[in-house]
């Protein structure tokens, strides 16, 4: 994997997040430029702290490296949301999530 790959992400989901680099570095537990030292692709968190990043961000791991998932907490929203929806409910909301892709 590329470092800007990674770095990109993780800038992008952070700022969907609505926070700054410095404020999601000391809610994690890191020095204040931590999350700007990785944005900028200075270096790459440890193991534990990229699992902080991503239970910080509100997202799995997996979720954190798929690129085709743009906002991946609002993708777990929506599938939440239709937890319990009848057979003919889900086939309207995939006709509509079609229909905006076009």
């Amino acid at each position: 994997m590329e470092q800007k790959f990674f770095s990109q992400r993780l800038a992008t989901l952070r700022t969907q997040k609505g926070i700054s680099a410095r404020k999601m570095s000391e809610l994690i537990g890191q020095s204040t430029g931590y999350i700007n030292n990785i944005e900028n692709g200075i270096g790459y968190p440890s193991m534990a702290a990229f699992f902080k990043i991503c239970e910080f961000l509100g997202i799995t791991p997996s979720e954190f490296f798929d690129a085709d998932t743009k906002n991946p907490q609002q993708v777990d929203e929506l599938i939440l949301a239709t937890k319990g929806l009848g057979s003919e409910q889900l086939q309207h909301l995939i006709a509509l999530a079609k229909g905006l892709h076009k």
